[in-house]
């Protein structure tokens, strides 16, 4: 009778996939086939190969690995993720390529050149738990290497792994981290400076890890979380980082310590919301930056229809937690719901969601999404506020068809949010810059900004715009001071580029040429260049005589906007005293920019 048992062997299985790879090719498959394509040849099939591991199959996103040895496994995994680290050190986040890598030590069949069984089961299943960037070892795996590798894990308990019967525990590896005594590596990135504490009790509240097991709830908890941080902004005794900079950190395993020193803080809160049905879960835990101190931690459960008092519960507890002697009238206006109707509400964080992205299509997709809310909640005021503000991205960006109507639309949507929104900062701080850039309505405008301040002085964008209005009304060293500000409440803003730029605007109108000039240059680090941005660059480049740089610059800005001319600079520049807006004027025209 023939032999029909199978081939069992013990081997190390390493399993990876591609983070946000839908997102990656419905936003460019090509180029992502191209990137990926490119990676597997130059970095990851060398360190498999190195390390002696056996590829026995790829999928579109993932790979699968067999290594005789735990340790050979770990060290191909570790140099495959410091490799794509520094890859990745200059590319924007929405468009790096990130592994996610599991690592398992099992019993494996194998068949035909394939593997199969629970070995391989296990280590898919850490996969889909480790951080974009990261390695997660089972338990097993982890005994293998203890003491053979200079790296530092992180214990993360047992873990509940789909369609494994039993919880396992788990260990996360940092590739950058080792233990002390051994070599250092070169660090791939250069250290953020650590920023004074202010002098109240100051906080950053991180992204919420979202345990829905659905990558399109993101919006969700990313809309839970910005409106804590909006809730707990409206404490005058708190410092509260604002939602760009504390986003920088989401989908990566954190140093809350680092956090603490990179953004200035001495509080972080962290957590994690579970959507499933009609039901919400949501968890906090507030951490002492310095010491690592667990001061907080609760969990906070109830239906979907009740989320907002959910909200409201987190909010209380981390501000008795960080400063008790909260006044309770602000206590109170910080508890209110921000609207009643859901569907409304769930239009609104999408909308805020595609509103972070500063391509044509997001912001067209986000203001179909804010009119969306507003039609199915007319008093909901913060939609009123974020759709003028996308008009005033389209003319920043040179893309207004139809100018007359859309400063009506604008002025309307101002008008709207000072009759039902007289409490809503954000809103007010929108609307009253599209009204400064859209329809060059400084009085209504900048009352609207001081308005948004009067109501939450710890909102970023309201000090951003409130020293944009500063600026062009001629203010110049106000300005620099609201922009510094701004800079300091979200110090790790992606979008950096814009106080960065209004600073070197401010330096240019007093005539501090080589102060403006570099500013402007600080501002490319972050900036996509079109807007005030490549203006204030060529204009500074000329006037310090740079014109060769000054004429590139111009170059570059006619091909992205062909209409612009130095006699419809005021439609980009709306300064309003005549002598700052020559100033451009004499640098632009030594640049070459066409009359």
């Amino acid at each position: 009778m023939a032999d029909d048992r199978v081939e069992r062997r013990l081997a190390a299985v390493l399993a990876a996939d591609v983070a946000g790879y839908s997102r990656l090719m419905g936003s460019n498959e090509e180029g992502t086939l191209a990137r990926l394509k490119a990676v597997r040849k130059a970095l990851v099939d060398p360190a498999i190969a190195s390390h002696r591991g056996r590829i026995v199959k790829t999928t579109g996103d993932g790979i699968l690995v067999e290594f005789a040895s735990a340790v050979d496994a770990v060290r191909s995994a570790v140099a495959v993720q410091r490799g794509m680290a520094e890859q990745n050190a200059t590319v924007p986040q929405d468009t790096r390529i990130e592994f996610r890598i599991g690592i398992h030590v099992g019993d494996i069949i194998f068949d035909d050149n394939d593997i199969f069984g629970d070995g391989v089961n296990i280590a898919a299943r850490l996969e889909g738990i480790a951080e974009p960037g990261g390695v997660c070892l089972s338990d097993d795996a982890y005994r293998q290497i203890r003491g053979k590798v200079e790296l530092v894990c992180a214990d993360i308990g047992p873990q509940n792994l789909k369609n494994i019967a039993e919880p396992m525990r788990a260990w996360r590896v940092k590739p950058g981290d080792h233990k002390s005594g051994t070599a250092q590596q070169p660090s791939l990135m250069v250290p953020a400076p650590t920023l004074a504490l202010p002098d109240k009790p100051s906080i950053a509240v991180l992204p919420f890890q979202n345990m829905s097991g659905d990558p399109e709830q993101d919006y969700f908890a990313d809309g839970m979380v910005e409106d804590i941080i909006t809730a707990l902004s409206r404490f005058k005794s708190l410092f509260v980082i604002a939602r760009n900079s504390s986003f920088t950190y989401k989908e990566k395993a954190v140093d809350i310590k680092q956090v603490g020193r990179e953004l200035g803080v001495r509080y972080v809160l962290e957590g994690s919301v579970r959507k499933a049905g009609g039901k919400v879960r949501i968890t906090g835990q507030l951490i002492d930056s310095e010491t690592g101190a667990h001061l907080w931690a609760d969990r906070f459960d109830g239906g979907l229809i009740d989320a907002f008092e959910l909200q409201d519960q987190v909010t209380t507890n981390v501000v008795a937690a960080v400063a008790p002697r909260v006044d309770q009238a602000e206590s109170e206006r910080a508890k209110r719901k921000p609207v009643e109707n859901l569907d409304a509400y769930d239009c609104f964080l999408r909308g805020m969601a595609c509103s972070h992205m500063l391509t044509k299509d997001s912001q067209d997709e986000a203001l179909r999404l804010f009119y969306r809310a507003i039609e199915l909640d007319p008093e909901f005021a913060t939609p009123y506020g974020m759709a003028a503000r996308c008009y005033a991205f389209r003319k920043i960006q040179g893309r207004i068809v139809d100018k007359p109507r859309e400063e009506a639309e604008t002025r309307r949507l101002g008008l709207r949010i000072a009759a039902i929104g007289q409490d809503d900062a954000l809103a007010l701080c929108s609307a009253g810059y599209a009204l400064l850039w859209v329809c060059k309505d400084f009085e209504v405008g900048s009352a609207m900004i001081d308005q948004a301040l009067s109501i939450n002085d710890n909102l970023a964008a309201g000090w951003q715009v409130r020293a944009s209005a500063s600026l062009y009304l001629g203010q110049h060293e106000p300005a620099l001071e609201e922009f510094a500000r701004a800079m300091r409440l979200n110090p790790k803003d992606p979008e950096g580029y814009r106080p960065k730029t209004g600073i070197a605007a401010a330096h240019l109108c007093q005539g501090r040429y080589s102060e403006a000039l570099e500013w402007a240059i600080k501002s490319l680090a972050h900036q996509q260049r079109w807007g005030s941005g490549i203006l204030v660059l060529a204009a500074a480049s000329a006037l310090v005589g740079n014109m060769n740089e000054a004429r590139k610059f111009v170059d570059e800005m006619l091909e992205q906007n062909p209409t612009i001319r130095i006699s419809n600079l005021t439609d980009y520049l709306p300064f309003r005293r005549a002598q700052d807006l020559e100033t451009f004027v004499d640098g632009l025209r030594l640049a070459g920019l066409p009359e």
